[in-house]
């Protein structure tokens, strides 16, 4: 299905053979990517996969293969935009908030590589709540389907209205969403990136996973995290005490976001701007 559409170049940002296999079978004439898994003779622009390069973030680790194709001046900054008509911005806001034009705070409270990664409910649900006061806020739980029972955990402990989008809101209406927030709280995810990305300012809470590596790229970033003897480990699930996110607490959290948002004002819901 690939060999009818003519593709120049593949970047293969997968490492395993099957990859370089399925590139050549589809007469792809360049070729780029790291030459792990015995593939490097596949690769038209092999990439050394060097002990140096598995220690650096995951932007620039796979900026190399970009390099190797000559493109050396590569902008690693991540930027997203959300591109709606007016119409669509509204529709998408009167199906999910409540008409109270208040300031939005995301939660993103799960994490699909497993419960490593993820900070306890109840303190999401206390930093939210905490934070939904102080800044008269609306607080909006995301993910995806995977993710509905622990944001419902979250909102079933929080003291304060929470609406549970998890699994509900579709990932096009989510980035939407996220880019009318405020303020955004997430354990190392796919959507703390998304947040990231669109410039929003984003706590991002650390235990199992490596920063170095997985940090989120936006300029309004701050990362929490506690450094332990086990951590990183990168294991979906905590072989021991689970010390690097319980030492986390809801005061580091809720500082951060405060330190975050200090000077700030942030971008309001499209139905708030003036």
């Amino acid at each position: 299905s690939l060999r009818p559409k003519k593709f120049d170049a593949a970047i293969l940002l997968q490492n395993a053979i099957e990859a370089a296999i399925i590139a050549l079978a589809a007469g792809i004439g360049v070729r780029a990517g790291y030459n792990s898994d015995g593939r490097g003779f596949l690769l038209t622009h092999p990439v050394r996969r060097t002990a140096n390069i598995l220690r650096v973030h995951q932007i620039d680790y796979y900026l190399e293969m970009v390099k190797a194709l000559g493109c050396a001046d590569v902008d690693r900054a991540l930027h997203l935009e959300t591109r709606l008509s007016t119409a669509t911005s509204r529709e998408i806001l009167h199906k999910y908030l409540p008409e109270n034009n208040r300031p939005l705070i995301g939660i993103a409270p799960g994490a699909t590589y497993g419960p490593a990664k993820r900070w306890l409910p109840e303190r999401f649900a206390q930093a939210g709540e905490s934070l939904a006061k102080i800044l008269n806020a609306q607080v909006l739980l995301f993910g995806g389907g995977d993710d509905r029972e622990t944001a419902e955990l979250v909102r079933g402990q929080a003291q304060t209205d929470m609406i549970n989008l998890a699994g509900r809101a579709s990932l096009p209406d989510s980035v939407y969403l996220i880019s009318q927030c405020r303020l955004f709280l997430s354990n190392d995810s796919g959507l703390m990136h998304v947040a990231g990305g669109l410039n929003i300012p984003t706590v991002a809470i650390f235990g199992s996973t490596n920063p170095v590596t997985t940090s989120p790229a936006g300029e309004r970033t701050m990362l929490v995290r506690k450094e332990t003897p086990c951590s990183p480990c990168l294991k979906k699930t905590c072989p021991t005490d689970f010390r690097c996110m319980t030492a986390v607490t809801v005061e580091d959290v809720v500082a951060a976001a405060l330190t975050l948002l200090n000077g700030t004002a942030g971008p309001r819901p499209d139905n708030q701007k003036s």
